[in-house]
């Protein structure tokens, strides 16, 4: 009998964030362009470009999603979240036509994850950022569900390096769905037990009847 070291906990849905879940953890580390709207007194050594003791206002800086969200705040402004290049105009366009010929994985292994914490910064085109995410999405999901159930013993790396974190659990899913039905048929699958539970009742009982 196998054990694991590390259970897997699932990540947050949506906006919320699971931070007993390592690929939320890593996803908080992604960086996004933001700019200062008020001045960070000594500060100055964070920004290595420069050679200044504050954080001047108007600087361009990246910071990790983690800290982007502590810093925002609509009423004291103290920095602003630009977009990254891969939910701007073009990249949506790109996305509309045909969501399969682009490599999540090489943009950004968090696609879809941190395309759902930039709805926490307010912008005019968050509507359009959420409904490409949802099409993007819907767009690769036949596919990555097909080649998963007709990859079976197959070498599928080549199709896996192209995929977002996301995508890559439901590839996962998907091969494991096969690989339990292909035991099944082969009628190697795994025999129905009681629980443990129903056996140490059953000890118990015997005896109170024999008695």
């Amino acid at each position: 009998m196998t054990t694991q070291s590390y259970l897997p906990v699932p990540p947050g849905v949506g906006m919320e964030e699971n931070f007993l879940c390592l690929d939320d953890i890593l996803l908080s580390q992604e960086k996004l362009p933001t700019r200062t709207e008020c001045v960070f007194p000594r500060l100055g050594f964070v920004e290595k470009t420069s050679d200044t003791r504050d954080i001047p206002e108007g600087t361009k800086m990246e910071m990790p999603l983690w800290l982007s969200k502590g810093l925002y705040d609509n009423k004291r402004r103290l920095v602003s979240v630009e977009q990254p290049k891969i939910y701007r105009q073009g990249w949506r366009t790109v996305f509309s036509a045909d969501p399969n010929v682009v490599d999540l994985h090489k943009m950004g292994p968090y696609y879809y994850g941190l395309g759902s914490q930039l709805l926490h910064f307010d912008s005019p085109e968050n509507p359009e950022i959420a409904q490409t995410v949802l099409q993007t999405y819907i767009g690769r999901f036949r596919r990555i569900m097909d080649s998963s159930q007709n990859a079976y013993n197959e070498d599928t790396s080549a199709l896996v390096e192209r995929l977002d974190v996301l995508e890559r659990s439901l590839f996962r899913t998907g091969q494991i769905g096969l690989n339990d039905f292909q035991r099944w048929e082969k009628g190697q699958a795994s025999q129905i037990t009681a629980s443990n539970l129903v056996q140490n009742y059953r000890k118990r009982k015997f005896p109170d009847l024999e008695a």
